[in-house]
């Protein structure tokens, strides 16, 4: 799941006609600052998408450290968002092995309350945000749309006081399920559940089954959920497409708007390496975000 492209300049990512509003700070933690772009569109249409990009939730500890925000992944999907019209948001967070979860799942929760927060400022719809991405992103953008999302309304903070809800989700070959994928979990949660406790009377009161659970998307799904579109190839050998599946129908049996889009022959990553005839994904995701974030 981790992404080893290598950054791209803004000139070759970009037309002209885009805006970058580069490090802004969406939250602090420990002193360390959370940063995000801010892609934003010449004829915008009100939408926002918070764009994550894959990573295996690892970054490397060095100063020197490639930045999530502004990988080649960033550039290759923010852009055709940005081109259609949304404000696309890209963003970092904490990262294994320094930090485990519930880490990246507070930020990216961060990051949507501070853009709802600012929503005016960035000329976006507050009820108006999508989220997207793959791998880890994928898992990430689900927390955000499964998640309840209710903001703290007595917290001194006004950004905690906002929702972290999304309206609209995109997640590309998207981990939804931890017990069904134990290598990752362990990775992520920080804890190793053994295969033949899951599932079984009294081991679910432990400690590793409940992180297991919370950290699955699928665990929170909700009849209130935004709709979900997912895109995964059906050789995926990292996160395999079963995932994908079994979340659509665990979202439709809770009749969440859902569609899977199967790209035949193609392997983990951007690019679907091996896909055959490939169907048009970028302009799936387009196409999900006009459709369901669509101004009233």
């Amino acid at each position: 799941m981790k992404n080893h492209l290598l950054p791209l300049l803004a000139a070759c990512a970009w037309s002209a006609d885009t805006t970058v509003e580069s490090n802004v700070v969406y939250g602090m933690y420990s002193g360390a600052a959370l940063l995000m772009d801010v892609h934003k569109p010449a004829n915008p249409n009100g939408f926002g998408v918070v764009f994550i990009s894959g990573s295996g939730w690892t970054a490397p500890m060095a100063y020197s450290s490639w930045q999530l925000k502004s990988n080649s992944q960033s550039a290759m999907y923010a852009k055709p968002l940005v081109a259609a019209g949304s404000t696309v948001f890209t963003l970092n967070h904490r990262a294994l092995p320094r930090y485990r979860y519930p880490a990246a799942v507070d930020d990216v929760r961060r990051a949507v309350r501070f853009i709802r927060h600012n929503a005016a400022k960035y000329g976006i719809r507050s009820d108006r945000i999508g989220a997207s991405d793959g791998s880890s992103g994928g898992h990430l953008v689900s927390m955000l749309g499964t998640l309840d999302g209710k903001g703290n309304p007595a917290d001194p903070d006004p950004v905690e006081r906002e929702s972290a809800k999304v309206q609209c989700v995109v997640a590309r070959a998207a981990p939804t399920n931890f017990f069904t994928m134990e290598q990752a979990g362990a990775r992520f949660v920080g804890v190793s559940l053994p295969p033949a406790n899951q599932g079984r009377g009294p081991d679910k009161l432990t400690a590793e089954y409940k992180l297991y659970t919370e950290a699955s998307p699928s665990s929170h799904i909700s009849s209130d959920d935004p709709p979900f579109l997912l895109v995964h190839g059906d050789k995926d050998e990292l996160v395999p497409y079963a995932q994908s599946v079994d979340f659509e129908k665990a979202l439709k049996a809770a009749g969440v708007t859902t569609k899977l889009v199967l790209v035949p022959g193609a392997g983990h990553g951007p690019t679907f390496p091996g896909a055959v005839n490939p169907p048009d994904y970028m302009g799936e995701m387009v196409a999900w975000f006009d459709r369901y974030l669509k101004m009233k």
